[in-house]
């Protein structure tokens, strides 16, 4: 098996796949990339058991169709070193042994039989397929995975909860200290179906559509799913059990709200956060008509900061406590330069909402308050 790729797109393509292999696998085979030759184009295939990436590119003077097992770590270094020039690579069927040649060189490794390869899971044939934008689901990602939980007590909870509706697809996610709910109406479904996404496979899937902001095809079934977008092919298997009901732990009715800029309120959280007991990142704020004064203080180290922002607030004077470094995730996750805190009482969540939502779209963030002594 011989042909000629591009240095600089082969390293493209193989960084994007290497992000599903893990860094120890319990099949060694999976330290390997998949090299598959059909025609003239050449895939490049990662695997981790529960998730496997695929990735396509166009090849010169390819001889004949066939694959291998070739070792991640190694490839990646070699053409790192090499990426800038045109590559040949000259696999002897037989024996496995690999010669990727260069401009002044060359280098010579073995790789591994590819039948050892594990298959990827088809789609079962009730399979549902839906053809719609990228950026539905980019946007779905970017806004929710940062609430996930990487508490493995409940498995259900490291995941992004795809809630499709007919009008709708909806993104949830939630540690049980914040839930993120993003609606999407810029495409309509029209069929009502769920399921648990993991946290890594979603990652992997928005760093795809970052290269590539063509369509996504998603075909999934009951056990998992396959995204098809531009080059790259994912599938990954969905976390079993049942998403809580989250409407129900959102609050609606708060009639106080707080109206401030996010980089403000943001610029100061962290300086007070500095202050906070590190055990709680207990950060104090205290509304009144005059704005808010967000207060921290350590009394293991006897510090303590203080520091008043403008804002508009609407409600009764109330002192309500958070973790600060998660309002802090929150407001980096708010894409408005103006946020809006809806509260009602001390021992109620906060409701977090960007003051103009997109065109399709509703971004809502609650985060549950602490004690304040």
């Amino acid at each position: 098996m011989k042909f000629n790729v591009s240095g600089k797109t082969f390293q493209t393509q193989l960084q994007a796949v290497s992000k599903v292999i893990n860094a120890k696998n319990a099949l060694s085979i999976l330290d390997n990339f998949l090299l598959r030759v059909e025609g003239d184009r050449l895939s490049i295939t990662g695997s981790d058991q529960e998730n496997v990436m695929t990735a396509y590119m166009e090849i010169t003077e390819s001889e004949c169709d066939g694959q291998i097992a070739v070792p991640a770590k190694r490839l990646l270094e070699v053409i790192k070193e090499i990426a800038s020039q045109p590559l040949t690579f000259d696999i002897n069927d037989s024996t496995k042994e690999v010669d990727i040649r260069f401009l002044n060189g060359h280098f010579n490794f073995m790789g591994v039989d590819a039948a050892e390869y594990p298959l990827s899971r088809k789609p079962d044939e009730d399979a549902r397929t839906m053809i719609f934008p990228a950026s539905v689901v980019q946007k779905g990602i970017d806004n929710t995975l940062f609430a996930v939980s990487s508490d493995n007590v409940r498995p259900i909870m490291t995941g992004i909860y795809w809630d499709i509706h007919d009008e709708d697809i909806t993104f949830v996610s939630s540690d049980t200290h914040k839930l993120v709910r993003y609606i999407n109406r810029v495409y309509a479904p029209g069929f009502p179906a769920s399921f648990i996404m993991p946290a890594k496979p979603a990652g992997i899937l928005r760093s795809i559509i970052g290269k590539d902001d063509a369509d996504i095809k998603l075909t999934f079934d009951s056990k998992g799913a396959m995204f098809e977008i531009g080059d790259y092919i994912l599938t990954c298997l969905f976390i079993k059990g049942n998403y809580p009901n989250y409407n129900r732990v959102i609050p609606t009715d708060s009639p106080f709200a707080l109206t401030v800029d996010r980089m403000s309120l943001l610029t100061a959280l962290r300086r007070v956060c500095i202050f906070a007991a590190k055990s709680s990142n207990l950060v104090v704020l205290d509304l009144g008509a005059t704005g808010v004064k967000i207060s921290s203080q350590d009394l293991d180290y006897s510090t303590s900061a203080d520091e008043h922002v403008a804002c508009d607030y609407e409600g009764n004077q109330m002192t309500i406590g958070f973790n600060g470094q998660f309002m802090i995730e929150i407001l980096n996750n708010l894409h408005d330069d103006t946020v809006v805190i809806k509260l009602s009482d001390p021992a109620r969540p906060g409701v977090y909402t960007p003051l103009n939502q997109g065109e399709g779209e509703e971004v809502l963030t609650i985060q549950m308050p602490m004690q304040v002594l």
